[in-house]
């Protein structure tokens, strides 16, 4: 017998935009918070750079607009972007009242950095470089605090359920297997903040669970993908051999770090007017030409704190930390980096409450193309757009009408098992593969076309109990046939056959 579960709101993800969703939208009534593994598990816990907001002397939303629309490459929506802007200062201060401990100068304002595009010191931080974590335990302490959110551990929502409630399709819930048990869970309102998909590549900084399930689920069920093509590659991840690869904050290169090849010749002031401060495709694009033509690249860092006497391991001392249990002195020793998957621009698209395509469908986070990003996200406005539109998401669904009717109960159904765990694995690493060899940093048609064709047979190979890795490759052939449609390069994705931004792509974006 199926089992079914009643919720007022139900939130997939529990990454800023999941946490902040079903903290803030308790007021609206009960909410079940569903996570795939644990409540830690999510990107936000291992972001490093910090949250983006006008929040100092001589800074304004105005100017942080004008940063947002360069890095955006004419992609951007400007409404969407006035909201982040505007919105966010005060959302970063709610944050801090709610008990996150971000660093503050001895007058007790925040203390701000500067990361690459941002034209003002505006990057507010967590003991230097463990913001996400700190962000994380101070929004899993406000849900926990909650007496009308449930918190569903190592839940996997497979699937949404649609209805057709007044004529209309209309999303009712989601089927999902909970502790393998086939669940039905109807609510009110669906929220997915399920995140990004940088596990579909080769080389990611994203935690194991960021399979790109919200793409895929959300695509099956008819919601409106726009923007998919749009992958961010992070420049500098430490280059080791691990999945996820740990991350070498922004903020590095912030404080002075550069960028050197194989030859010890520092090559990004010849290649863009902001050398490493340049946008991160940019900077991703160079370090992956230079590893090309000659092997390994580095980020030397040995000069940070020589001005002010701020040894990097005050500064950074999560990375320092990461660096050294690998061997690394970062005050001593380069550090060896490559670029690496990063964050989704594109996906479901909503509008400026977080209303998909779909009645009674949200998403939020990274699983959400609001706008904001264009086709290159400008660094550390992921997080403040977490805590933006999950807040409009929240606000909007104390309107959510309640469902008048119960839908019907399908036929009884079970969750496939997963009988084969090593062919699972070699599935999921032959897309990964893929996807870094035809629908990475550098793409082709003739290449594109290769991976299309390699993920067929990937499919052919699928039993039905590999439902991860089938949202895997489903993400992928959204990225990858986008990748193949917009021929031109533009921020986050591009093409080696169509080198040049191109006038008629301009504001177009790719729909499914």
């Amino acid at each position: 017998m199926v089992e079914r579960l009643r919720t007022r709101i139900l939130v997939v993800g529990t990454g800023i935009a999941g946490l902040h969703t079903a903290w803030r939208s308790a007021e609206a009534g009960d909410v079940l918070l569903l996570t795939k593994r644990s409540l830690f598990d999510s990107s936000t816990a291992y972001a490093q750079g910090g949250i983006a907001a006008a929040l100092g002397a001589g800074d304004s939303p105005a100017l942080h607009r004008e940063d947002t629309l360069a890095a955006g490459a004419a992609l951007c929506d400007a409404e969407a972007v006035q909201v982040l802007v505007e919105e966010g200062p005060a959302r970063v201060k709610e944050l801090q009242l709610a008990g996150a401990r971000f660093d503050l100068t001895p007058s007790g304002d925040f203390k701000l950095g500067r990361e690459a595009a941002h034209s003002r010191r505006r990057i507010v931080h967590a003991q230097g470089d463990q913001t996400g974590a700190e962000v994380a335990r101070t929004l899993i302490a406000r849900v926990r605090e909650s007496a009308r959110v449930t918190v569903l551990e190592r839940a996997r929502v497979l699937d949404l359920i649609v209805e057709d409630v007044d004529g209309e399709p209309t999303v009712v819930g989601a089927r999902a297997s909970l502790a393998g048990k086939a669940t039905e869970i109807v609510a009110d309102a669906t929220v997915l903040a399920t995140g990004g998909c940088g596990q579909v590549f080769r080389y990611t900084t994203n935690p194991l669970v960021a399979t790109g399930d919200g793409f895929a689920i959300a695509h099956r069920a008819g919601a409106r993908l726009s923007d998919m093509e749009f992958v961010q590659f992070h420049p500098t991840a430490l280059d080791t051999p691990e999945n996820p690869l740990s991350l070498v904050s922004e903020a590095v290169r912030g404080e002075g770090a550069t960028l050197v090849n194989a030859l010890g010749e520092r090559f990004m002031p010849k290649r863009h007017r902001l050398a490493e401060l340049a946008p991160r495709d940019v900077v991703a694009r160079e370090i992956f030409r230079e590893q090309q033509r000659h092997g390994k690249v580095w980020l030397d860092a040995r000069a940070i704190g020589a001005k002010d006497g701020v040894r990097f391991a005050e500064r950074f001392p999560g990375i320092t930390a990461l660096c050294r249990a690998r061997g690394i002195d970062p005050q001593t020793d380069l550090i060896p980096v490559t670029p690496a998957a990063h964050y989704m621009m594109g996906g479901i698209v909503t509008d400026l409450c977080g209303r998909s395509s779909l009645p009674r469908l949200y998403a939020a986070g990274e699983v959400a193309r609001t706008g904001v990003h264009g086709a290159n996200r400008l660094a550390s406005n992921s997080l403040l757009e977490g805590l933006v539109f999950a807040e409009r998401v929240a606000r909007d669904l104390e309107a959510t009408p309640r469902l008048k009717s119960y839908p019907r109960r399908r036929a009884t159904w079970e969750v496939p098992p997963l009988e084969d765990r090593g062919a699972a694995q070699v599935a999921s690493d032959a897309i990964r593969s893929v996807m870094w060899e035809h629908a990475g940093i550098d793409r082709t048609a003739r290449g594109l076309r290769a991976g299309l064709a390699r993920l067929e047979d990937i499919e052919a190979r699928l039993t039905p109990g590999m439902t991860e890795e089938r949202n895997m490759l489903d993400t992928a052939r959204l990225i990858a046939e986008a990748a193949l449609l917009r021929r031109e390069s533009r921020g986050g994705h591009f093409r080696s056959d169509f080198p040049k931004d191109r006038r008629k792509w301009q504001g177009k974006h790719i729909e499914w």
